[in-house]
């Protein structure tokens, strides 16, 4: 891949003044491209238009002018700055999208639904990355396409699993579905991207090491030890921003500019001190963002409070358009290899099996341990293994994989991939209305709040069991310990965690899961 190489040689040869003249039409190229986004984005959503989403449109107009880059033969020192390289994906483009993620989540179903969304982000992807990389090593062993090595093939099936929610979240938004399934696919896809990655990860070095065998066994663990070393360092951040704003008297009117720098440079700190740890820095900013909005929100003065709320609305927005843009131009220039079309074929049948092997299994798990009013439904099963796109996460490793593995293997990895996510992201995008009309999971566009969350019994709703029930198993006796203890942190976060985080006291209102509803201060699950 010549990704580095299309930085640095242009500007070697190049004469200072031509490599800025050619700097300065790229970056008007890329701000042209955002601006024609969300302008048509903004015309198909007041039409409600659904059939191609803002995610799609922008990676239409990507792959369009990367096209048109091409066939010119655009001079290589523009190219350069649109080529993809990962480290910037993962690294500012990224944490403001996930940072958002969990700045605006409604916390009640999130939590509430926590155990279904680990089963699934965590057991769930393990499954579908073994049986990916499984039928396309038999595909390969039975001709039916081009053959891998066991591990790549694992290594494929782990970065394939990897599934993007922003365009089917959007259009989840604008029509207003049920709001455990929405923390259902939003909770999956943001943790999920920790266990592709680590993963893809751990199969990489699987295949440069010997010891395949205890590095295999070792997998889960090694994802467990990472999840909660983030999870900790994110909350841990979190609360130490908190304490800060609460003690260091910055809500006066002449520091409101110091205490916004402060609120957002935290995330990002965040972020680099998970990623400089070896842990994941998705999981930390995404607990940072929830705790960040729990408690050091309200610590801010009103002026900080609505510069917070508008600021990581518009880089997260920003960062999730330039992401599409910036992927359909990648793809149009890149080098692809096309001669395997067998698996490119074969491997998306694969992930549909995987795919629906992840879903209802999971779901098939989740539902034995939970009442029967608790129960996913089998439409919101549908539209779970229905809405699994493959986005900027799996495009950003399948890139990697070029760097790692031999030519005619990565490209093929890589080619397929950019295939997969071109179709998931046009075609399951695209459908995606139609689809959640049809399961019937579309709501009156209120459903996000959560007076529509508390009202309406025909979903899995917050737990509540009968006492004096006359066969529970083991399990659900386990289960209804577990919710006593959420109770008993729910109490501990209203009575101790509240009062010694924040200066707000019960009776003060909060904004609290963005533009969605409003709340009273009190726990994750009394709102």
């Amino acid at each position: 891949m010549n990704s580095t190489a299309a930085v640095v040689s242009p500007a070697a040869d190049a004469p200072p003044g031509k490599e800025q003249q050619a700097a300065g039409v790229g970056i008007l190229l890329q701000i042209s491209m955002l601006v024609l986004s969300f302008v048509l984005g903004h015309v198909l959503r007041r039409h409600r238009f659904y059939y191609l989403p803002e995610a799609s449109a922008s990676l239409l107009i990507g792959l369009l002018v990367g096209g048109l880059a091409n066939i010119s033969n655009t001079e290589a020192n523009i190219r350069a700055w649109f080529n993809f390289h990962e480290e910037f994906f993962f690294l500012f483009l990224l944490p403001p999208i996930i940072f958002q993620s969990g700045f605006s989540l409604s916390p009640k179903p999130f939590f509430s639904n926590f155990g279904a969304i680990v089963t699934f982000a965590i057991f769930g992807t393990f499954i579908a990355a073994i049986v990916t990389g499984i039928l396309v090593y038999l595909g390969g062993l039975t001709f039916l396409m081009y053959k891998l090595p066991f591990v790549e093939c694992l290594m494929f099936g782990a970065l394939i699993s990897a599934t993007d929610p922003v365009t089917v979240l959007s259009i989840f938004q604008e029509l207003g579905t049920d709001v455990n399934l929405y923390a259902l696919v939003f909770g999956e896809s943001v943790l999920n991207d920790a266990m592709a990655i680590s993963l893809y990860r751990t199969m990489s070095s699987v295949r440069s090491n010997t010891s395949s065998g205890q590095n295999f066994f070792l997998i889960i663990l090694q994802f467990l030890e990472t999840f909660v070393g983030s999870m900790s360092s994110g909350v841990g951040v979190g609360f130490i921003s908190a304490l800060l704003f609460k003690y260091a008297g910055l809500d006066i009117e002449n520091l409101h500019n110091l205490e916004s720098c402060l609120f957002v440079l935290f995330p990002y700190f965040s972020y680099m001190l998970a990623e400089g740890l070896g842990l994941s820095g998705i999981v930390s900013i995404l607990f940072t963002g929830i705790v960040m909005k729990h408690y050091t929100y309200s610590n801010l003065s009103e002026n900080s409070q609505r510069f917070a709320s508008s600021f990581f609305h518009l880089i997260s927005s920003l960062a999730e358009t330039f992401v599409f843009i910036y992927m359909g131009f990648d793809i149009a220039m890149e080098e692809h290899s096309w001669s395997h079309i067998g698996f490119i074929f074969f491997s998306i049948i694969f992930i549909v099996i995987a795919r629906a092997a992840n879903v209802f299994s999971c779901a098939y798990l989740v539902n034995l341990v939970r009442p029967v009013h608790r129960k996913i439904p089998m439409k919101h099963q549908k539209a779970l293994w229905y809405s699994g796109l493959r986005g900027a996460m799996a495009f950003a490793l399948a890139l990697q994989s070029v760097h790692e593995l031999p030519e005619g293997h990565g490209k093929t990895i890589f080619s397929t991939t950019t295939a997969i996510v071109v179709l998931t992201v046009l075609l399951i995008g695209g459908s995606t209305g139609t689809m959640l009309e049809r399961l019937e999971v579309v709501g009156d566009g209120h459903n996000n709040e959560l007076l529509s969350y508390e009202e309406h019994h025909d979903g899995y709703v917050a737990p509540t069991y009968e006492e004096g029930a006359s066969s529970e198993s083991n399990l659900k006796t386990k289960l209804k310990e577990f919710h006593k203890t959420a109770t008993s942190f729910t109490e501990l976060d209203k009575n101790y965690l509240t009062p010694f985080f924040t200066s707000q006291t019960d009776d003060d209102d909060l904004d609290f899961g963005g533009s969605s509803h409003q709340s009273r201060r009190g726990g994750f699950y009394d709102l």
